[in-house]
């Protein structure tokens, strides 16, 4: 704060330190709790992906299509974060979901997934290759 007070008010400076000074807590955060990282480097990397495509999915075609889309792409990541071949896991759930039990589609989310065994290739490939 008192270094705040040494810079003139509309500069670069003094609006870099008043962000940082109205986000304190937040920014220190990290020095309360050890597992609390020091940076969202890992988020970021996650949302990478959409932040790029941004550009390219502005005009999806209608909302419901966008919300579509929106769906997709966090089944995608969420797929990506527990390991999976996206492409392996959305092509089995889009087989088995016009037969899947309603009460069951829990079944089907990413963390809950099971590949299916077949009796050519065993296990279905559930590493991540994307």
């Amino acid at each position: 704060l008192a270094q705040r007070q040494r810079v003139l008010d509309g500069s670069g400076t003094a609006k870099a330190l008043d962000y940082s000074l109205k986000r304190w807590a937040a920014l220190t955060r990290y020095l309360d709790d050890g597992q609390v990282p020091i940076d969202n480097n890992h988020i970021e990397m996650q949302i990478r992906p959409v932040a790029i495509g941004r550009a390219n999915w502005l005009f999806a075609g209608s909302l419901r299509a966008g919300k579509r889309a929106a769906a997709i792409m966090s089944l995608i990541q969420s797929a990506k974060l527990n390991g999976l071949n996206p492409y392996a896991y959305l092509r089995d759930v889009l087989e088995r979901l016009p037969t899947h039990p309603d009460n069951r589609i829990d079944d089907l989310l990413p963390h809950n997934w099971t590949a299916p065994v077949t009796f050519e290739t065993g296990p279905a490939s559930q590493k991540n290759s994307i």
